[in-house]
Formats: C-alpha cells, structure tokens, sequence
C-alpha cells in the first residue's frame, strides 16, 4: 500500500510539473516584424530598416525568406516568435503580412520568458 501513495504522488508531482509546458490556443492581434531586427533596433517594426551600415529596403521579407524568425509585437510590447504551420518553408505565408497588423490562431506557450505561437491561422486586420 505504502508503493501505491508513494507512486501516485510521484505522479501526481510530474503531471503539476509538466502542466506549464502545455500551451494554449489563443487568439492574438499584432503586428509582424522580423524578430532578429527588431532585437538589434527597436525601430525595426517595417519592411525597411535601419541597419548600422545604413538603410536597408525590404530588409524583413529578405531575411524572413531566408528563415529567420518572424514575431508578433503586440500593442503592449510582448513579442512572441511565430511558428508552427505558418511559419513553414521559410515563412512563405507570412512574409506578404510582414508590417502588417493581423490575428494570429495558435497554441501560445512560454520557456525560459520567451513566448512562441505555434500559428495555424492568419486574419488581416490591417496594412
């Protein structure tokens, strides 16, 4: 009897761990900017940016293109990297939304205070 409580808390302990790991669907308005370029230059949120060797035009879909990350800058400032479904072969289905203000769909979790979208769906709000 003593092995049965003994495992059961044991279990009981792992599912409480593990219950942050699970992400939640959620519906989330931002806009889309190119993650790394953001990081360098808070100023980075449109297609063109501002680079230390000078103006870079249509920086964001060069380097989403390319695979580098894309996030969702919300109105209060969290960033969450884009991935999942829409974020497949480097970003194809983004990048004609980049700078742009949309809804994301998808499972929204956080490791290590980093927040990520596993984004299944898209909904334009505006350019």
């Amino acid at each position: 009897m003593r092995r049965f409580f003994v495992g059961l808390t044991i279990c009981g302990f792992l599912l409480a761990m593990s219950a942050s790991a699970f992400a939640a669907t959620q519906t989330i308005s931002g806009q889309l900017i190119d993650q790394t370029c953001y990081k360098m230059n808070k100023s980075n949120t449109g297609v063109d940016h501002k680079m230390p060797s000078g103006n870079e035009a249509n920086c964001a879909a060069t380097c989403a293109k390319m695979g580098q990350p894309v996030a969702l800058l919300t109105s209060d400032g969290k960033v969450y990297t884009v991935t999942g479904d829409l974020a497949a072969n480097n970003n194809a289905k983004l990048v004609p939304h980049l700078s742009h203000k949309v809804e994301l769909t998808g499972d929204v979790a956080e490791k290590g205070g980093a927040m990520t979208i596993a984004a299944t769906n898209l909904k334009m709000i505006s350019k």
